[in-house]
């Protein structure tokens, strides 16, 4: 449905896309991501018609976007971060004067409109000027533009920035309720709107893809496996060497004597630990960890998979931390 390959682009001496390679398929839900800065609504407006790349190809609903975007305009509906609407028109009015602009027929322009009113719950607002509508039915109004001529593809940058939380949560239905049909490309700053919506992400930074894939997929590659919290519970010290012979150990990340927890367990003789370890992809982190604790005369108190946060994995892909491997890399 959607293929960018080494999209690249440029505004004079800078570039705002380095080298950009993915791929998007019907009826994915897909939240592009990045800092200020790293190309997201360029990389948009490329997939959009709106600019053509500098270099590299993209290709959006079988339509190559230098070679027919008109084509490209047709598959694909767009919503800009400001919302594109003439406040000293009704919303009906306005959303006629899209039907038009699209090219519908004036035989079918009126039924277009009033699906695209019905879709976004704009029905008491028909009337109503734009000027004088709450953000929040200018934000369903956007969408309504977006989404009358019935493209197969939609593209949204940041659809509910400014919006209330009573606004944010009826953008995030609609939103939902077209990806069942439709193909959705929506790049946010609120990554929690990512977890709501998205099947699949898109980590950009500094003009590159930085990651690609589920969160749980992310986590795993940056990791090079799982990790996993275990507090453990021994009448004799143990050291963070031991764990060294956890099988299938990737990395040790913390080790800590739980000094003054559990005043009963210490007083009855016995020392708290606790690690939190990583383990290589695929291995069955549960059975391996309590069959090591168990042949090295431990008591495994308690086991926890970890799940990294959507915030903790966009900092490491795009903050200080990846700036410092960056460097490291350099050096």
């Amino acid at each position: 449905m959607i293929e960018a390959e080494n999209l690249g682009k440029s505004y004079g001496s800078f570039t705002a896309v380095k080298d950009a390679s993915f791929r998007v398929s019907p009826g994915e839900i897909v939240g592009l991501l990045g800092p200020n800065g790293a190309g997201k609504t360029s990389i948009m407006k490329i997939l959009t018609g709106y600019h053509f790349p500098s270099r590299g190809r993209a290709v959006v609903g079988g339509c190559d976007v230098e070679t027919d975007p008109v084509g490209v305009k047709a598959a694909v509906g767009y919503l800009p971060e400001s919302s594109p609407v003439y406040g000293d028109f009704s919303v009906g009015e306005y959303l006629d004067f899209v039907a038009a602009a699209r090219g519908i027929p004036p035989g079918s322009r009126a039924r277009a409109v009033e699906a695209a009113i019905s879709e976004c719950g704009l029905e008491k607002m028909r009337k109503r000027t734009i000027s004088k509508l709450s953000k929040g039915y200018r934000q369903r109004t956007g969408l309504a533009q977006a989404i009358i001529h019935n493209p197969a593809i939609l593209i949204l940058d940041e659809p509910t920035a400014g919006l209330d939380p009573n606004q944010i949560i009826e953008v995030r239905r609609l939103i939902r309720k077209m990806g069942d049909e439709k193909t959705v490309i929506l790049s946010t700053h609120i990554l929690q709107e990512v977890e709501a919506l998205c099947d699949r992400i898109l980590i950009l930074n500094e003009g590159l893809i930085a990651a690609s894939g589920t969160r749980d997929e992310i986590a795993a590659r940056l990791k090079g496996g799982q990790e996993y919290a275990l507090t453990l519970k021994t009448e004799k010290s143990l050291n963070r060497e031991e764990l060294a012979g956890i099988p299938r150990l990737a990395a040790v990340e913390s080790f800590q004597e739980l000094r003054e927890a559990d005043e009963p367990a210490r007083q009855a003789g016995f020392k708290l630990y606790e690690a939190r370890v990583s383990l290589e992809a695929g291995a069955e982190g549960g059975d391996i960890l309590f069959d090591w604790a168990l042949s090295r005369g431990l008591r495994l108190r308690s086991l926890t998979k970890e799940r990294y946060s959507l915030e903790t994995l966009f900092s490491r892909l795009t903050g200080e931390d990846a700036k410092n491997e960056r460097g490291g890399e350099n050096a």
